[in-house]
Formats: structure tokens, C-alpha cells, sequence
């Protein structure tokens, strides 16, 4: 294998709660990006996306990469990887500085970003993103880049995300101790937004729900820029727990097999006299039950789901500001129904969101499930584009925690400076 070239590979590891997959990417001389390797296990040591065991998280991280490295024929020891988990917080900020000169410069700018994120967060918490949605110059709104512009008041609007110090803390040494370094952490929902939105839909409003393992991610964009972002603790696991209480089914891979090939999200659409083989556990027989008593057994816990995201959005006087509609993604996106019912319950247009703008191994990602893993890697080519510098921590920091997250927070916390 040849070493990675940070200048054309870019890594993005997906570490779930139902699986990690690491997904390999190249920038083509045409300026494409190139899916060159994929590499997925079953995740363990997660649960409802925070990291429960560290060792057995390593060996999922190790297997995934292992996979990607064996199919792209190159030795990856960077990534950029993402964060979910109920952990997540965010809130929305704004800064106002009076322009030195009277005229924008680099200084006011960083000054009036200073000022917005100058808000109280718990101690248990730190700042992982600082998103500007836009500028105000005196009374001109909607400026995404206001160097040079003339004026006495420069006010900024922000989206902040936080995380929990611990929990970050443990994704990176699941990724050192896998001989990783980590260039750069992002909350998933932001990530899957590079892979499955697109520009008119930012600008338009749009909702971007990813219904994972152990947690379902919401944004919302607007105007081209993020207005709410959110991570509920509830996804397609809770589903599979509900068919196995329901049904009793003691293996939860059988579940799995079922709510894959037979689950239905809306009872409606099922036909009375179609029924689902259960296989029998041990000396018992294999039995049948109707399919509608499995779609009857899921519909309450996806409608749960949209219920929490829509009553959260409502709470947030967000659900105007979705003109574009609803994009689906995840696993359990894929099920039957999961689009009908959505679009029943947010009274909204739904579509399933699907990785696009890719070359290469195109059709090997072309599921909701690769969302994350590709929107990471388009992400790293994005950021590059703009000239933006990576982490790229040395491995041996892992020993002084404190040390690592500090770095990480600090690169973090001034990403928007880098911009300009």
C-alpha cells in the first residue's frame, strides 16, 4: 500500500451506533471527488452514539479501516470523523462591535465573532462548531462576507454547537488508539448536509432528519446557512427492540434481518393477508404472523420520532422556514412507509437523501446509510478548497488528554477566523 497523500485523500469515518464505516476519497484531476474505498463493520462499545467501551470500539474502527484500506490500496492514518449523541446542544448567538476605520476589516471581524460566542454554556460543555449564518452592516442584512465594506456597526449572527468534553475526549482516543489521527471533528447532521443537500434547497429552508442506530440528527438551513441543529436519543435500534419485545424474538440480528426485509413504517400500506416468516430459536418451529402486526409494532415508534423532531422545530418557530420540504436519511429511511409517514406527519414535502456529486465507487454509497460517511469526505475537500488548515494530531498526544482536547477546541473555536 502507498502511503495517504493529505493533498488528494480525504477519510471520513462514520462511527455509529449500529455500525462504523470509513469511506475513502480522492480528489481527480478534474477537480471531481472520487470514491476510492469503503470499508464498514458492526459497531460495538456505542450506544446511543456515545462510546460506552473504549477497546471494543477501537476493534470496530480497526476492522472498518482495515476494509477501506484493502479496497483503496492506500494506508490511511488520518480521518475526519463525526459526533452525535445526546450530548449535543446547540444554540443560536449574535455579536455586535462598532467598525474601527469605518471600513470591515479581518480585526472586526474576529472581534464581533468573539462577542457572539461569549455566551454561557455548562461546565461539562465546550464549543465544537461556530457557524456564521450571516452579517449585519448598519442596517444591510444578509452579507456572507463583509471584509471591505463601509459602515459604523458590524453585528454577526452565529449557530454554536456544543458537545460534552468527555465525550468528545473518548471519540478521539478511539481514533488514536487505532493508530488515527484526527484532522477534524464535525456533528453529523452538519456533515450529512454536504452529501445529500443541495444549494436551491439551503437557500429555499429545508430539514435534514437522519434516523441512525441509537439517535436520529436534525438540521435546518436557510438562506444557505444552518439555523437549528439537534441530535434526539431515539432511532432505528428502538425499533428493533420494540419487534423483539413485541414478537419475542430473542436475537437481535434476526430482528434486524426482519425489520430490513419486511418492515413496514405505515400499516396502511400493508395488505391484510400478507404474512412474515419468523425463524424458530433452538428446537422451535418456524411460525408466521401477519405483516400488518409487524408494521403495527413499528408505525408508533417511527411516528415517536417525527413527532419529537416536528414538536422541536415547531418550539423553535422553525417549521416556516421549510419551503424546501424534508430530507430523509439513515438506515431506516430505506424502510417502506418511513417517507409516506413523514410527509403525513410534517404535512411537507419528503424525499430520500441519498449521496450525490461523487465519481468512483458511486453506486456502493448510493444509500441514506452512507450519508455521514460521504458528507465527511466532501466536507475535508470543502474545507480544503478554502484554504483551511487540519488538525493532524500527533498520536503520542493521546497520553495527555487534556493536552489533545485543548488543541482540538482551540482549532475548533477559530475555524471562522481561518476563513478570512
Amino acid at each position: 500500500m502507498s502511503e495517504v497523500v493529505n493533498s488528494d485523500i480525504i477519510v471520513g469515518l462514520d462511527i455509529g451506533t449500529t455500525k462504523v464505516c470509513a469511506i475513502v476519497g480522492k480528489k481527480t484531476p478534474e477537480g471531481d471527488v472520487k470514491i476510492i474505498g469503503i470499508g464498514q463493520t458492526p459497531s460495538k462499545g456505542l450506544k446511543k452514539g456515545v462510546v460506552i467501551n473504549i477497546d471494543e470500539a477501537v476493534l470496530s474502527i480497526k476492522r472498518a479501516i482495515a476494509y477501506a484500506e484493502r479496497m483503496s490500496g492506500v494506508k490511511i492514518d488520518s480521518v475526519i470523523t463525526g459526533i452525535a449523541g445526546g450530548h449535543i446542544r446547540s444554540y443560536n448567538s449574535s455579536g455586535v462591535v462598532a467598525i474601527k476605520n469605518l471600513e470591515v476589516s479581518e480585526s472586526d471581524i474576529r472581534r464581533v465573532i468573539d462577542a457572539a460566542k461569549a455566551v454561557v454554556i455548562p461546565p461539562d460543555k465546550e464549543i465544537i462548531h461556530i457557524i456564521p449564518q450571516e452579517f449585519v452592516v448598519d442596517d444591510q442584512s444578509g452579507i456572507k462576507d463583509p471584509r471591505g465594506m463601509n459602515g459604523t456597526r458590524l453585528e454577526v449572527r452565529v449557530h454554536i454547537v456544543t458537545a460534552s468534553v468527555t465525550n468528545v475526549q473518548n471519540i478521539v482516543k478511539c481514533c488514536t488508539k487505532s493508530g488515527l489521527k484526527v484532522q477534524d471533528i464535525v456533528l453529523q447532521p452538519i456533515a450529512s448536509s454536504y452529501s445529500v443537500l443541495r444549494p436551491e434547497e439551503k437557500d429555499l429552508g429545508v430539514g435534514l432528519i437522519d434516523i441512525g442506530g441509537g439517535t436520529t440528527d436534525v438540521a435546518v438551513f436557510a438562506s444557505n446557512a444552518i439555523k437549528h441543529s439537534s441530535v434526539i436519543a431515539i432511532g432505528g435500534d428502538h425499533v428493533t427492540n420494540d419487534i423483539a419485545i413485541g414478537l419475542r424474538i430473542p436475537s437481535f440480528k434476526e430482528v434486524e434481518e426482519i425489520k430490513k426485509k419486511y418492515g413496514c413504517a405505515l400499516t396502511e400500506m400493508v395488505d391484510s393477508d400478507e404474512v412474515v416468516q419468523i425463524p424458530g430459536i433452538g428446537d422451535k418451529k418456524t411460525r408466521e404472523i401477519p405483516r400488518r402486526l409487524l408494521s403495527e409494532i413499528i408505525e408508533p415508534r417511527m411516528e415517536e420520532i417525527y413527532s419529537l423532531v416536528k414538536d422541536e422545530l415547531s418550539k423553535m418557530g422553525l417549521m416556516d422556514l421549510l419551503a424546501g420540504g424534508i430530507v430523509l436519511t439513515g438506515g431506516s429511511a430505506l424502510m417502506q412507509g418511513a417517507l409516506e409517514l413523514a410527509s403525513a406527519i410534517f404535512e411537507l414535502p419528503v424525499r430520500l437523501g441519498k449521496p450525490y456529486g461523487i465519481v468512483g465507487l458511486k453506486d456502493a454509497v448510493d444509500n441514506p446509510m452512507y450519508a455521514t460517511g460521504v458528507g465527511l469526505v466532501l466536507y475535508g475537500f470543502n474545507k480544503m478548497e478554502e484554504n483551511e488548515q487540519f488538525l493532524n494530531i500527533d498520536s503520542k498526544k493521546v497520553a495527555d488528554g487534556n493536552n489533545l482536547f485543548s488543541v482540538i477546541l482551540t482549532k475548533m473555536k477559530n475555524w471562522v477566523k481561518e476563513m478570512f
